[in-house]
């Protein structure tokens, strides 16, 4: 199973940009899909997530600004973001929990990251 996340790149402050997150591989099913981002000198830190059920969740710090969704035919994660501020510079991770097969188990799964600079 493998976790490919795009999207990022600069954008100035004010402005938008959407996420992408698709997994690929051996996939039976998709538990909870999210993103957490870790700028410089700090933490990894949730961001947002959503259920298979479509029930989400958000940092305070991005309530109200970002929007997250899943496309479950394509196994892929999104986060609308805007109103972007400086301080949403980071490396924003997606991240998943995924039964492989059948009878597997749950497993946790990360992509490789995709950068997000905001500039003032």
């Amino acid at each position: 199973v493998q976790l490919q996340a795009s999207g990022g790149g600069l954008v100035q402050a004010g402005g938008s940009l959407r996420l992408s997150c698709a997994a690929s591989g051996n996939v039976f099913n998709i538990n909870s899909m999210g993103w957490y981002r870790q700028a410089p000198g700090n933490q990894r830190e949730l961001v947002s997530f959503i259920t298979s059920g479509g029930s989400t969740n958000y940092a305070d710090s991005v309530k109200g600004r970002s929007t997250i969704s899943r496309d479950n035919a394509k196994n892929t994660v999104y986060l609308q973001m805007s109103s972007l501020e400086t301080e949403d510079t980071a490396v924003y991770y997606c991240n998943a929990y995924i039964r492989p097969r059948v009878t597997a188990s749950v497993y946790e799964y990360w992509g490789q990251g995709t950068l997000v600079t905001v500039s003032s």
